[in-house]
């Protein structure tokens, strides 16, 4: 299997790795920077270069029974065994960690203030969009959300990661905010801790304080049934870590 070394460090952009599979799609790594698609966050690009100094594109990453997957261009050219230097595309992932931890943000405004769970979410590098089932859902309601988010940017808190047992988290209701369908099957379930606000599970990448989030805006809303509503945002400039 793939050690993720994202889990632990999302700012880590650049790794060595040992190729441990190759098939006709691409190779498996004993270790990998890259995240894999997955809970709504695509997954990274960029390249792998070995050691003779041939470049390899990632152009897409994803988990598999086998380990985590890099589709790369001409995979047959790769030796079993060889050592590669992976670099992530950091302006892609920046901004999917920006807007992961946007979305956050408003689902413990939510929470907060409506009491609503969320039902889907989808994040690119140019917005993110997030379903919720709340009823009497108007612009000037999503506004006020997007204010919330705002108002904890401004607040400057630490975005911690850390790990509890399975069992321990479904023991508190607040902390899977997922319908359970979308709940993977972990035994160790990861969480992500903002300060003083919000505390969920999840398994994507996320900026490191609330301050890089930068300032969010409501592009659109839309209604996708009796009581699920989805909420698009955007992110203004980025936060000071972007490269």
């Amino acid at each position: 299997m793939t050690d993720a070394l994202y889990l632990t460090d999302a700012y880590r952009r650049r790794f060595d790795a040992k190729v441990t599979q190759v098939t006709a799609e691409g190779v498996f790594l004993d270790q990998t920077a890259f995240y894999p698609t997955g809970g709504g966050q695509p997954s990274d690009r960029g390249r792998l270069t070995l050691a003779e100094g041939i470049e390899l594109t990632v152009t897409e990453v994803r988990k598999t029974s086998e380990g985590i997957l890099h589709q790369v261009s001409n995979p047959s050219s790769v030796p079993l065994g060889a050592s590669v230097a992976g670099e992530v595309d950091w302006a892609r992932r920046y901004a999917h960690m920006r807007y992961h931890t946007a979305l956050h943000l408003l689902s413990g405004v939510v929470y907060r203030r409506i009491g609503s769970g969320i039902t889907g979410n989808q994040i690119t590098a140019e917005g993110a969009r997030m379903d919720f089932s709340i009823p009497g859902f108007d612009r000037a309601t999503a506004e006020a959300l997007i204010d919330g988010v705002n108002e904890v940017v401004r607040e400057h808190r630490p975005v911690t990661v850390r790990s509890i047992a399975r069992a321990e988290a479904e023991k508190d209701p607040t902390l899977v905010r997922v319908a359970q369908e979308l709940m993977p099957d972990v035994a160790v379930v990861r969480l992500i801790d903002i300060e003083g606000f919000d505390v969920q599970a999840d398994g994507g990448t996320h900026v490191a304080n609330t301050s890089e989030v930068g300032v969010a805006r409501l592009e659109r809303i839309e209604n996708k049934g009796a009581r699920n509503k989805r909420l698009y945002l955007t992110l203004d400039a980025p936060g000071p870590r972007g490269s």
